[in-house]
């Protein structure tokens, strides 16, 4: 008699018994829920999470059940009327210490949140959420490249005592020089200082300096390809579990948010475009002449004060935004400020400043980019339905020495905080546009949950209705191995915290008949194999042998097909390749190596069998 391996029935065992576990969170639904953070960044412990119940039952508002999830405190309720509520309160009596969203949680038991297991995640189709797309202004980040090389150019001119006017317009960058002798000597330098630049001499003392065009779509791609991480990160900042930041097409980035219901936080937040730039305060110059003369002095910037009256700049820029490492909300002196550390070059650039111009003032530019509503004016400078806002929020005198570390102040209390989550999390290459907005509400979401299970579920009948007629016991054995492939599969999805979506749900139903397949090849060589004569053990093991070259290939072809499409797709393809992938798997060992165990198991050890029930 043919012996069958003892570590196949462990093997199986232990695998199903783990499946069964890790897919176990998943049928205890969710919640409406609040997630709370303290605006201090610090973590919540346990006292923070009495004061809050306190709170909450002082006006008599339930609470299902709450705990705290790394440093923030999630509370349950059972209704979406009680979770408002609880916002209301929270944030009427603790708004300051706490910033509240609204989310929903899963009722997973807190023996199973302490093995650290958790249900898979659901896509925004299924669980609800917010829907985001942006439109990236690409000519803008094209702008800022210019301004970039404008002012490189600037100052490669002064250091060659180099008399001249630098100023970008229309694309290019126009040098006129005083002295016409050195127009060759200077479209040589900027041709040595950047070999990538079109450079080309006009008249008798201008040169034009231009990008080439693939240096503006290196540009164009990085300034998405930046954005996309700043908005991840800002994302992450509001605590979203399995968010999806991807880019749709040439200029575009669509964020999906599931499970938050409140869009107005994420609007603020991801649509901001606030950054800081550090000049020095131009002490030679009146900046009141200049604003009533509208003649502002060569190598100086008017700009207006948050507090009101104009105050004339440097043009050169010590530090940006791009070049904060860190950013934290604080207070110096009782008042509001942000707490910044710069990187290593802006540190030096800071220390080399702060050295050189002692008991001079430094100014703190705010810029704030944004499209305008219709009707909606700009204090700023406009461009079509484009507005960029520059104040300053800061002018001090350097009292000490200073690199990587210091404050800022002269902001609110809430746009302190939310300024340094902004810088925080990266300053946008360029400004983002909403373009597009969609809530989908939980009931939504819970409507697409029953279609999807209900269309598994009718499939899976049909299937073991089949299989049981026509293969009769076996057929029975197949329906437990394919529930067995979908608990598995659960289970894998789980573990990975992978985002179940609807296209999903149509992966699991593909899976399922897929595996149904597998155990259709096999069932059909054991039979053949009875009607060549052999004996009810070996047309069982010639059965699994002989299909298992013909299941490998169709599964591996397939797994191909699920791979390109998780590589290359986006959205909804690649929940759907997400599901098939990870199906295909489960599906190979139920059919190969499960179904093979229960029939050893059941038929495979007796020795006396005349038929099998196939």
């Amino acid at each position: 008699m043919y012996q069958f391996p003892t570590w196949r029935y462990w093997l199986v065992a232990i695998v199903m018994i783990a499946g069964i576990l890790l897919a176990l969170p998943n049928i205890f639904g969710d919640d409406p829920a609040l997630q709370l953070a303290r605006e201090d960044r610090a973590a919540i412990d346990a006292s923070g999470e009495q004061k809050v119940r306190s709170i909450l039952d002082a006006k008599q508002v339930p609470i299902a059940a709450s705990h705290i999830l790394e440093d923030r405190l999630v509370l349950r309720f059972a209704t979406v009327d009680e979770q408002l509520k609880a916002r209301d309160v929270i944030t009427d009596a603790a708004g300051e210490e706490f910033q509240v969203a609204l989310t929903n949680e899963p009722r997973t038991p807190s023996w199973l949140r302490w093995m650290g297991l958790k249900p898979m995640s659901l896509g925004l189709d299924l669980r609800g959420g917010i829907h985001f797309m942006y439109e990236v202004d690409v000519k803008g980040a094209v702008g800022q490249a210019l301004e970039r090389i404008e002012r490189d150019i600037r100052t490669q001119l002064r250091d060659q005592r180099i008399a001249s006017n630098v100023a970008a317009r229309d694309g290019t960058i126009r040098v006129t020089l005083v002295d016409a002798q050195k127009q060759s000597e200077v479209a040589s330098l900027i041709r040595t200082s950047d070999p990538n630049l079109t450079v080309t001499t006009e008249g008798s003392a201008d040169v034009i300096v231009a990008m080439t065009p693939d240096q503006i779509r290196q540009r164009q791609s990085f300034a998405i390809q930046q954005n996309i991480t700043t908005l991840r990160n800002r994302v992450n900042e509001l605590g979203v579990s399995e968010p999806i930041v991807t880019q749709q097409g040439i200029d575009r980035i669509v964020v999906q948010l599931p499970g938050l219901q409140d869009p107005n936080q994420a609007i603020r937040i991801l649509g901001a475009t606030a950054t800081l730039e550090f000049r020095m305060v131009d002490e030679a110059n009146d900046p009141y002449a200049a604003e009533q003369s509208k003649r502002v002095p060569i190598g100086s910037k008017l700009y207006q004060r948050r507090e009101g009256g104009p105050i004339l700049l440097k043009r050169d820029i010590i530090v940006s935004g791009d070049q904060l490492t860190d950013a934290t909300s604080a207070f110096a002196e009782g008042l509001p400020a942000v707490s910044v550390r710069l990187d290593d070059r802006g540190g030096k650039e800071m220390l080399k400043t702060t050295q050189a111009h002692l008991g001079q003032r430094m100014a703190v530019v705010y810029i704030e980019k944004k499209r305008l509503a219709p009707g909606e004016t700009c204090k700023g400078v406009r461009s079509g339905d484009q507005c960029t806002e520059e104040e300053v929020i800061n002018a001090a005198t350097i009292q000490g020495v200073f690199s990587s570390n210091f404050q800022i102040t002269g902001l609110q209390h809430q746009e302190a905080q939310e300024l340094a989550l902004l810088l925080r999390s990266g300053s946008l290459a360029t400004a983002n546009y909403l373009v597009e907005q969609r809530v989908i509400g939980p009931s939504m979401g819970q409507d697409n949950i029953q279609s999807g299970l209900r269309a598994m579920m009718i499939g899976m009948a049909l299937t073991f209705v089949f299989l049981i007629l026509y293969y009769r016991a076996f057929g029975a054995i197949a329906c437990v191995v394919l529930a067995a492939n979908v608990i598995l599969l659960v289970a894998v999805m789980s573990l990975l915290q992978a985002s179940l979506s609807l296209p999903g749900i149509a992966g699991i139903v593909l899976t399922v008949g897929m595996a149904a397949d597998a155990n259709v090849l096999i069932y059909e060589r054991v039979r053949e194999e009875l009607r060549l004569g052999n004996t009810p053990q070996a047309s069982i093991n010639a059965g699994f042998d002989k299909a298992f070259s013909a299941i490998a290939d169709s599964n591996i072809t397939t797994l191909i097909v699920g791979i390109v499409l998780f590589a290359f797709g986006t959205g909804p393809i690649k929940g759907f390749a997400v599901t098939l992938v990870i199906g295909i798997a489960t599906s190979l060992f139920t059919a190969v190596v499960g179904s093979r165990v229960l029939i050893q198991l059941i038929w495979g050890r007796q020795r006396k069998l005349a038929a099998l029930p196939v």
